[in-house]
């Protein structure tokens, strides 16, 4: 008679294992993801995008235009997403939804605006109009880079962090769990008891949920 208790205990212990160790392989691949993505976005944003030249007199001079002077958004977005990684393990709940979801949004929005500066030539325009002083000038003889598209892959790496967290985040770790578990209560397990004659510690004990009447 205790052998089907006994089989579903086992069944249950085997989903929880499984889903623990989900949670563990999601949690690594989103920080993965994110870090390496937020660090790609940063490095490849301050890199060539475009080259040209402007017309000088007689001749021309070689003019170049970085990622930042093509578009800021992706840097800017990147670290915002990098912030967004570190916040989701400092809120729980609906905050940590909230906080996922902007990772994935900063991720897909460096993304598109790398891929949309990819063939954008008012940057080295602009650089051509200060280099020459005539604000008529344009660039000449353009060229782009990988560069852009190497930017709007690594977004993709952040937005994939973000939906890993919306998808798995419910199941990670918070950064407040260890500080509430050691705070609540001493090292020997027992609650602490408050001191009824300081009003400040009976609203400590009701605030971790402890009856502050106990005895002591």
């Amino acid at each position: 008679m205790t052998a089907v208790p006994v089989t579903q205990s086992g069944a249950e212990t085997e989903r929880t294992a499984r889903a623990a160790a989900r949670g563990r392989r999601s949690l690594a691949a989103a920080l993965l993801l994110g870090a390496v993505g937020a660090a790609a976005v940063l490095l490849a944003s301050g890199q060539t995008w475009a080259e040209g030249t402007a017309a000088v007199g007689a001749g021309s001079v070689p003019i170049r235009a970085d990622g930042r002077g093509v578009t800021g958004l992706p840097a800017a977005l990147a670290v915002v997403g990098l912030a967004a990684l570190v916040a989701v393990f400092a809120v729980r709940r609906a905050g940590r939804a909230i906080v996922s979801a902007l990772l994935a949004l900063s991720g897909a929005g460096a993304a598109a605006a790398a891929f949309l500066g990819a063939r954008d030539s008012a940057a080295l325009d602009e650089r051509a109009r200060q280099t020459t002083g005539d604000t008529a000038a344009a660039a000449a003889e353009l060229t782009h880079t990988a560069w852009p598209y190497v930017t709007g892959l690594a977004g993709l790496l952040i937005l994939a962090a973000g939906l890993l967290a919306l998808r798995y985040g419910a199941s990670w770790p918070a950064m407040s769990g260890r500080y509430e578990r050691e705070g609540g209560a001493p090292r020997g397990g027992r609650p602490a008891t408050a001191d009824p004659d300081r009003p400040e510690e009976l609203w400590k004990a009701l605030d971790r949920g402890e009856d502050p009447t106990g005895d002591r």
